[in-house]
């Protein structure tokens, strides 16, 4: 049994991963913002607010962290335009979300990883962060979960000297509210590739930026 953190798991991709480690009797606790949901294994959490993050460390109700899922994030600007769109304050929004969030979420647990066994941790990214695969549009959103690439990337490197693997992943293009009704694959498929994905996360792949079917990324 592991102990397993997910922030942002009330929803989508999140729950999805929260509910797959329940039912495989691992200790799971998932991060809400506003009403708590039914159940047990949730703490209060806004990634956006740097002051929620103190007392995550005493919320958190386990020892350690064997696996930090950083999932929770947001896609603030489909439909903006480049001549008049893309508002300051949805860059900053979206960038405390999806990159400080993530990193802040790192920072506040780091004791409770380095107490673990085999810490990992999976920082859910997207496809729209690679700079290879560069359409265009949806600006902040690329450009934050680039950052969140980067951040990942970096991490891997320092805290290799801890024992503490980091993984990156695409989920894929999935039935959420953020990836719409039409997307190709639904959360349970993302969820079972993402698990497996994170099983086989270790030191000697640690960095890695995969989709969730296991293939590597572009970057």
């Amino acid at each position: 049994m592991s102990n397993v953190l997910i922030t942002g798991a009330t929803r989508g991709i999140g729950r999805a991963l929260f509910d797959g480690y329940a039912a495989r009797g691992d200790a799971v606790t998932g991060t809400y913002r506003g009403d708590k949901p039914d159940g047990d294994g949730w703490v209060p959490l806004d990634v956006a607010d740097a002051q929620a993050f103190e007392g995550l460390r005493d919320a958190y109700p386990q020892d350690a962290v064997d696996l930090l899922v950083c999932n929770a994030g947001v896609y603030l600007d489909k439909g903006e335009s480049l001549p008049d769109g893309y508002p300051a304050e949805m860059w900053a929004q979206s960038f405390a979300v999806n990159v400080t969030g993530v990193f802040l979420t790192v920072q506040s647990l780091l004791p409770k990883l380095q107490a673990a066994r085999a810490p990992k941790i999976a920082i859910i990214s997207s496809q729209m962060a690679s700079s290879e695969l560069a359409p265009g549009g949806a600006y902040i959103y690329r450009a934050s979960k680039a950052a969140a690439l980067n951040l990942g990337r970096n991490l891997a490197s320092d805290l290799a000297g801890m024992g503490i693997a980091v993984g990156i992943y695409h989920p894929g293009w999935v039935q959420t509210d953020m990836g719409g009704g039409s997307a190709a694959i639904t959360p349970a498929q993302s969820r079972d590739g993402l698990m497996a994905r994170f099983d086989a996360l270790g030191m000697d792949s640690t960095g890695e930026f995969l989709t969730y079917d296991g293939t590597p990324h572009p970057y």
